[in-house]
């Protein structure tokens, strides 16, 4: 059994293509165009050259002996914090905005939560040239006032979103409107592995790079290509995506997802989707999300504004429906100790989306072997969490 994305656009009974109308024509033009332009060999020469020269990569594969002696493991983590901007958002942003300008496109748009992507799409444009304007949560914006700064210095338009939740939803909703408006010349970067075909697959192709590198990296320190356990967290999707998909099919890889569980996932604040969600229909593809009955969107509660999305991507779905991935919904404390916890022990500040990763492994111990490897990708670094961290140190039991 395979778990790629099939000709339609889906995995297994989710993903698809459900768009207005008006957006019909220039979706299916983008399905027409991203594998002839991501297969070329000039798309391939210019990409990877900017992501060694620019971006900074490969990245480290990097083994914490400390956590290591203590989960009893081999602990690697793939350092996706060490990028030019601070996370895995980069690699995408790289090669949408590639795609987008062989399609003649003039104008970029895009939707962020914790700002990662914002930042890495105001990046990439200010380097392309193009204008750009990020839709951004009015709550996010307050909670993730660096990156915030760090759009505007770059040149981009970050236009606050008043309505809903005031986060990554209604951003990505708003971000959509003006693609609706601004179809024939404005592109759509969207930062996670969510939304309408082809975007699911074109993002985790674009954060392959990821699991692609940890192949040849495991293979130099440990002689072997695959891990025993591969571990990430997931929101919309797309740093796990990245993580896992060269394992996809490889059932040797234990996959361990970790989302969102807020105060708690039998609670009303939380964003565990996977875990507790419904199928239905958001932003252009079929997925399992939070709703009411009656088909309303439940609106989703994390610590982390990158986590905080109401559904995940089609293909973690499928992985959680069929049984590949093991899905654990992380709660607010845990991740926060986990945090705190590779700061002591390893030196490293974690993105707070990243800390729920971490906080999986006391959770996984007992399953450990000292012959186990397990890679864990660090998909952000903490500057912008700081606040955070800060407001609830005193509260953190190590």
């Amino acid at each position: 059994m395979s778990y790629q994305v099939d000709e339609n656009g889906y995995y297994g009974t989710f993903g698809g293509t459900y768009v207005p109308e008006i957006l019909y024509k220039t979706v299916e033009d983008l399905r027409k165009a991203y594998l002839p332009i991501m297969e070329s060999e000039d798309f391939q020469r210019e990409f990877r050259s900017l992501l060694r020269d620019y971006v900074g990569r490969p990245s480290p594969l990097y083994y914490a002996r400390r956590m290591s002696e203590k989960y009893g493991c081999q602990l690697y983590l793939k350092r996706e914090d060490l990028n030019h901007t601070g996370a895995h958002k980069i690699n995408n942003a790289i090669g949408q905005i590639l795609i987008a300008k062989k399609m003649g496109k003039k104008r970029i748009v895009a939707e962020t939560g914790a700002g990662q992507h914002g930042v890495a799409t105001a990046t990439v444009c200010a380097l392309m040239d193009m204008p750009c304007r990020v839709y951004m949560g009015a709550l996010d914006v307050e909670r993730q006032r660096p990156n915030v700064e760090r759009m505007k210095m770059l040149g981009a338009e970050v236009y606050p979103v008043q309505s809903g939740n005031k986060t990554l939803k209604d951003a990505t909703n708003e971000a959509i409107r003006d693609w609706c408006c601004h179809p024939s010349d404005t592109f759509y970067i969207i930062g996670s592995t969510v939304g309408p075909h082809p975007y699911p697959d074109m993002v985790a192709r674009l954060q392959s790079i990821i699991s692609e590198e940890i192949k040849w990296q495991l293979q130099e320190k440990v002689g072997r290509d695959y891990p025993d356990y591969l571990m990430a967290c997931v929101g919309g999707g797309s740093n796990a995506a990245g993580t896992i998909y060269h394992y996809l099919d490889d059932e040797r890889v234990t996959l361990v997802l970790g989302e969102a569980g807020g105060l708690g996932y039998d609670t009303e604040q939380t964003a565990a989707s996977l875990t507790i969600g419904s199928v239905g229909i958001l932003h252009g593809s079929r997925i399992k999300l939070m709703q009411t009955e009656d088909g309303q969107i439940v609106e989703p509660y994390s610590i982390s504004a990158g986590l905080d999305y109401p559904g995940t991507g089609p293909l973690h779905c499928n992985l959680a429906e069929q049984g590949r991935a093991r899905i654990l919904p992380v709660n607010d404390d845990e991740a926060l100790r986990a945090a705190f916890e590779l700061t002591r022990m390893e030196g490293i500040i974690p993105a707070l989306e990243s800390s729920h990763a971490l906080a999986m492994l006391p959770r996984l111990q007992h399953l450990f072997k000292p012959s186990d490897v397990v890679v864990l990708t660090v998909s952000g670094r903490g500057d912008k969490d700081l606040e955070t961290y800060l407001k609830h140190k005193d509260d953190v039991q190590l």
